[in-house]
C-alpha cells in the first residue's frame, strides 16, 4: 500500500496530485502545517518532521519532485512521463527539477520570513529580496508558455504537475497578481483539471 503524509498546500500537493492523475489506492493522513510543530509525534515516523513522506513497500522518500518523478517511472505506465529515448526527456527532466530547486526554494523563504516566523523575527528585506528572485526566476516558464499549452513534449506531464505546484503556491501566498498572461492561463488549464480538484481537497490550507 501507498501511503503518503500530506499538509494542504504543502509541496506534498504535488506527490497527492500525481497519485490522483494516475488513479492510484493510497492511504493518505493529513496533517496541518508545519507538521514538526502541530504534531510533533510526526518525527517518530520521518525524523525531518516535513511532508511530503511517502512509502511504498520498502521505498521512503521525502523529496516532492523526486516522489512525482519515482511515480511516473514506477506506477505511471508512462502517461505522465517522457521516455528516455524521446528527444524531449532531457527538458522533461530539467522542468522536473526547476519546479522546487529553482521556483520553490525562494517561496519558502518568504513563507518562513514573512508568514511562520514569530513577529519579532520576521525579515522584511528577505520577503522582497526572495519574491524578486522568484519572479526573476519565472522567465523560462513565461517564455516556454508564450504559444505553447504545456511544458514539455507538447501534453500535460508530471513536469506540469511539479512547476505547477509552485505557481498554485504563488497564489497561495499572494504572488500571483504578477504572473503574466500566458502564465496565468497555463495555471488555470492544469488546475481545472479534476485530479487536483480531488487533491487539493484534503485538509485546511495554512492561508487560513
Amino acid at each position: 500500500m501507498i501511503e503518503l503524509w500530506h499538509s494542504k498546500d504543502s509541496r506534498s500537493l504535488r506527490a497527492l496530485w500525481t497519485l490522483e492523475e494516475l488513479g492510484l489506492d493510497y492511504r493518505l493522513h493529513v496533517l496541518p502545517f508545519p507538521p514538526r510543530l502541530h504534531d510533533p509525534d510526526f518525527t517518530q515516523i520521518n525524523p525531518l518532521g516535513t511532508v511530503p513522506y511517502f512509502t511504498d513497500g520498502v521505498t521512503r522518500m521525502t523529496e516532492s519532485a523526486a516522489i512525482v518523478h519515482y511515480l511516473t517511472q514506477r506506477h505511471g505506465a508512462g502517461t505522465l512521463a517522457v521516455a528516455p529515448e524521446d528527444p524531449d526527456y532531457g527538458d522533461w527532466l530539467n522542468w522536473m527539477y526547476h519546479a522546487d530547486a529553482t521556483l520553490t526554494f525562494p517561496q519558502t523563504l518568504v513563507l518562513r520570513y514573512g508568514r511562520f516566523e514569530p513577529v519579532e523575527r520576521r525579515q522584511k528585506q528577505v520577503v522582497e529580496d526572495y519574491t524578486q528572485w522568484f519572479f526573476s526566476r519565472l522567465k523560462l516558464v513565461n517564455a516556454r508558455l508564450d504559444g505553447a499549452e504545456y511544458l514539455c513534449a507538447g501534453r500535460f506531464t508530471a513536469a506540469d504537475i511539479a512547476v505547477g505546484y509552485a505557481l498554485y503556491l504563488a497564489d497561495v501566498i499572494g504572488l500571483g497578481a504578477h504572473l503574466k498572461p500566458q502564465t496565468r492561463a497555463w495555471l488555470e488549464r492544469i488546475t481545472a483539471r479534476p485530479a487536483f480538484a480531488r487533491a487539493n481537497a484534503h485538509g485546511t490550507s495554512f492561508a487560513e
